[in-house]
């Protein structure tokens, strides 16, 4: 195994085993949500996303460094589709606030305004046969919506938040997929927070690319042993 795989792994296993929480994105706030899709232009090559659908969803809204909620910081939204792939065969999707543009998106941006734009995958897709970005674009309904814990509990308490899932090739604009909408807050205790992987829980046509590939799994896998986080089925 490469040093800088190894690394990684055993950081994120020591700071995950400090905070008894995932190494990055360690306190959020769950909800249950429902995820339309809604197929336009040119199929994907992915049946999941080429066939229209509704799909019932769990939802982490979360700080990416877990900073104190004065300060900005990047946000997370894990969203997982329980069923994607068929019984006990979930899709996880990670993704980041960052920009839009064709360079932005992949970089993470920090925030104070929860909806202040979009949460990319940052890291390429592989969507069928192409390569592209997976973005969600919130649909701004208050007009300031705040990042820490309690901001992001009571914005979900006050109604449905709803995104349009898009996806972007290279150098290319956003293409709608469907549209997620979020429900109430629940709150959990730590030991039952999900454990979200896009590794493990990936469709055939539809998961990270090779990039960086195998740093981002040792950490997910090393945070995952840290807090003693069960592997989902497979």
């Amino acid at each position: 195994m490469p040093v800088g795989v190894r690394l990684a792994a055993r950081a994120a296993r020591g700071i995950a085993r400090r905070r008894h929480a995932p190494a990055l994105h360690p306190f959020g706030v769950s909800c249950n949500g429902v995820l339309e899709i809604q197929p336009a232009g040119p199929p994907w090559g992915e049946p999941w996303l080429d066939d229209p659908g509704v799909h019932q969803v769990r939802l982490r809204w979360s700080r990416a460094a877990g900073l104190p909620g004065r300060l900005p910081d990047a946000l997370g939204l894990a969203v997982r589709v329980a069923d994607a792939g068929g019984p006990d065969r979930p899709l996880d999707l990670l993704l980041t606030s960052s920009g839009s543009g064709p360079r932005t998106r992949h970089l993470p941006r920090p925030r104070l305004d929860a909806l202040a734009g979009p949460y990319s995958t940052l890291l390429p897709y592989r969507i069928g046969d192409r390569e592209g970005t997976l973005a969600a674009h919130p649909v701004v309904t208050s007009p300031f919506a705040p990042s820490d814990l309690a901001g992001l509990h009571r914005t979900l308490q006050a109604g449905p938040v709803t995104f349009h899932l898009c996806a972007a090739q290279p150098g290319q604009a956003w293409r709608a997929l469907g549209t997620l909408t979020t429900g109430p807050p629940h709150d959990l205790p730590a030991e039952d927070t999900v454990s979200y992987d896009p590794y493990l829980n990936r469709l055939p046509h539809l998961h990270p690319t090779g990039r960086l590939g195998k740093l981002r799994e040792a950490a997910y896998a090393g945070s995952r042993a840290g807090r003693r986080a069960d592997r989902p089925k497979p």
